[in-house]
């Protein structure tokens, strides 16, 4: 029982360090809200679908669906979309040199 009091102490210490603009302990969530349209990052890479697929390792079916809009990227595949977006070369050679 103890354990759980120290545990509880220990968050209430946490709580006040951060009231007190100490974050040095906080651990910060980013969230991507900005809709990405995936056809125009394909399309300004002037690949296929299948081609895109295949060149960033993401499924032809997830793509599809991207990009007619019945489902969303998530947070992590927003992220590394944008990352397409901005530095396709770099992903692809990267991509290349783990295969």
């Amino acid at each position: 029982m103890a354990e759980i009091g120290d545990s509880i102490l220990q968050g209430i210490n946490e709580a006040i360090e951060y009231v007190n603009g100490d974050t040095s302990k906080s651990i910060v969530h980013t969230i991507i809200n900005k809709q990405i349209d995936v056809k125009k990052i394909r399309d300004k890479l002037g690949l296929s679908q299948a081609k895109f697929s295949q060149t960033f390792a993401i499924s032809l079916s997830t793509l599809q669906k991207w990009e007619a809009k019945t489902r969303n990227p998530d947070g992590a595949a927003k992220a590394y979309l944008l990352l397409i977006a901005e530095h396709p070369n770099m992903v692809k050679d990267t991509l290349e040199n783990v295969a």
